[in-house]
């Protein structure tokens, strides 16, 4: 059996619920992993100072600093090439392409496609 204990992913959503459906399909498909939750941007990015992971999925409307706030700060602040996969409502092309203008590697809109999720974070964590 595969294990994923050796694999950090943070997951940055300031809805609580959003935030368990996430941890809940990533615990199903990669038993072992390990999760870090951030509420925002910013708690994202404290987190991210002390903590290193493999995968980032962050949604883009969030209080204190957005998504677009938070993957810029990482490519440039941190300077880590971390994948980002952004999970958000927006859906409007103008949306996806400034989430992926910033540094973000990968977009899937709400209501969440379990395929689609699933299929995304694969391209990320093989």
């Amino acid at each position: 059996m595969i294990t994923w204990a050796n694999k950090r992913i943070l997951v940055a959503d300031d809805s609580q619920t959003m935030r368990m459906l996430i941890v809940f399909h990533l615990i199903k498909m990669m038993p072992g992993v390990k999760i870090t939750e951030a509420v925002t941007g910013a708690d994202a990015l404290n987190r991210l100072k002390r903590q290193d992971v493999d995968l980032i999925l962050t949604d883009m409307n969030m209080p204190e600093m957005d998504g677009a706030g938070l993957i810029t700060a990482v490519r440039q602040e941190l300077k880590r090439d971390t994948p980002i996969i952004i999970i958000t409502t927006r859906g409007e092309q103008r949306d996806r392409e400034r989430g992926m203008s910033v540094g973000a590697n990968g977009y899937i809109t709400k209501p969440l496609d379990v395929r689609q999720f699933r299929e995304t974070v694969r391209k990320f964590i093989p």
